[in-house]
């Protein structure tokens, strides 16, 4: 526990009520994000834009949806990477100019945002955000200029002229080459919705099929293959609308819908390198991401850490909600009960506030409490996922203790982090990094723990049973 989610996007075209079906899809994709949440929806000439600070719950009501009518849409749930945590910085971001309007949605985080961000100042561009999906934006629209773009007779002609749609699908390639870093991108324009996964595939995305949900409220869209398609961060997001999954986007691959149907128009492909804590953390359990369950994964990690670092004790318990299918995997590998053990207070969001650092580090006991039960006078097997400044753990450790655990060993079902993640994943300076400054018996006596063991970096390949994921936070080697 302490890494922070990055962000979700979604992407819905060709249904009659696309709005409703990107809230339905940002709902599930909440864990993901918990700052700011928005929806863009078009009606084939004009996009309307919704976003606001807090839950999507709490951004979106009836009459909103009402006012959002449309076949096309894309949403987004944020938590801050890069920019701060305001309501400019809040997604989608919506251009509007002579040709047209496009919203964009990001996850994911440039590496050379900077310089970009400067190119466009030199060249006249301003911007209303800190966010590097604002410079995606303006570096599109600067693009499809240079290429010749020409405003239609009327608003609706805009992208809807063969030529234009050639020349914006050209200046979204174009952008792909120049920008670098993680980044899942969901692109609209008024008639036109656009699926982007980086060259390394570091950020997923996926598609799903709506089908019998096809059209159309808006006679001017008229869909070929008669099918309406979901983009997804996650395929639970898929499931939440009773689509059907497809597949995931290539890393590289931009995929277009349009009223012609799905087509794969460019796939800059290098080598896939998954972020590896998609699987350890971020991802709800519910999905599968590039054909590995999440869940199947954090059974077998669990698993392979029983037999790096089994020990004597009487139950094992996970600490919820990431920790409970590596603690499940373990009990299965090593014979020791699962128990419950630890109960999580599902109304405490991460949006809580908590005014102090003391205070925010107590928040653990707010969250999570002991069953007395299940540990009173036992030896017990705890599994996280992760530890990152150890303040959580330790707290987890005396919640154990007060519990009337007899004993306490501490199992990690991913390596020591050691270096900060700078591909979309907020996590302290390596400074702050427990395992970066200590020695392993350093951390278990910091944590309070009787015994402490990470699974290993080569346990954890085996555990996938293939090496294709970026480990930066844990080897420091990037794959951009």
């Amino acid at each position: 526990m302490g890494f922070k989610d990055e962000c979700g996007v979604t992407g819905v075209f060709g249904a009659e009520n696309a709005a409703s079906l990107c809230y339905f899809a940002l709902t599930s994709l909440q864990h993901r994000g918990q700052e700011s949440a928005g929806i863009a929806v078009s009606d084939g000439s004009k996009i309307k834009l919704h976003k606001n600070m807090g839950l999507v719950s709490d951004v979106f009501e009836q009459g909103h949806f009402e006012k959002l009518s449309g076949n096309i849409g894309v949403g987004h749930v944020r938590y801050a990477t890069a920019g701060g945590r305001t309501i400019e910085n809040a997604q989608p971001f919506l251009n509007s100019f002579k040709m047209g309007s496009i919203a964009l949605c990001h996850n994911g985080q440039l590496v050379n945002y900077e310089e970009l961000r400067a190119m466009l100042e030199d060249a006249g561009s301003t911007f209303s955000s800190s966010s590097d999906t604002e410079v995606i934006l303006k570096l599109i629209v600067k693009k499809f200029i240079e290429n010749g773009g020409k405003p239609g007779s009327s608003p609706k002609e805009n992208f809807t002229s063969i030529e234009n749609q050639k020349r914006f699908i050209e200046a979204v390639k174009q952008t792909v080459r120049l920008i670098k870093g993680s980044f899942a991108l969901c692109i609209m324009t008024e008639n036109m919705l656009i699926g982007i996964r980086d060259p390394n595939g570091i950020r997923p995305l996926c598609i799903g099929v709506l089908e019998g949900q096809s059209g159309a409220g808006d006679k001017s869209l008229k869909f070929k293959d008669g099918k309406a398609y979901i983009l997804a961060s996650e395929s639970c997001a898929i499931d939440s609308v009773n689509a059907k999954f497809l597949r995931d986007v290539e890393p590289g691959e931009i995929v277009v819908i349009n009223q012609d149907g799905l087509e794969s128009v460019d796939i800059n492909k290098n080598t896939k390198q998954t972020c590896i804590f998609e699987y350890v953390y971020f991802a709800r359990p519910d999905s599968e991401i590039d054909g590995i369950p999440v869940q199947e994964a954090r059974y077998r990690m669990g698993q392979v850490l029983a037999e790096e670092s089994n020990v004597e004790a009487d139950v094992v318990i996970g600490v919820p909600d990431s920790g409970l299918g590596a603690a499940m995997g373990y009990s299965r590998a090593s014979g020791i009960p699962y128990v419950t053990g630890i109960i999580k207070n599902k109304y405490i969001g991460r949006t809580f506030i908590a005014p102090t650092q003391k205070e925010r580090e107590n928040m653990v006991f707010v969250k999570l409490n002991a069953i007395k039960s299940d540990l009173m006078g036992k030896r017990v097997i705890v599994i996280d996922d992760s530890i990152v400044r150890g303040t959580t753990s330790r707290r987890l450790v005396q919640i154990l203790r007060r519990a009337g655990a007899k004993e306490v060993h501490f199992r990690v079902s991913s390596p020591p982090v050691k270096f900060p993640c700078h591909l979309g994943i907020d996590t302290p300076s390596k400074n702050e990094l427990i395992s970066s400054t200590h020695e392993l018996e350093e951390i278990r006596k910091e944590i309070g723990a009787d015994s402490l063991a990470f699974i290993s970096l080569q346990g954890m390949i085996k555990a996938f049973g293939d090496d294709t994921f970026c480990k930066g936070c844990f080897n420091g080697k990037y794959p951009v």
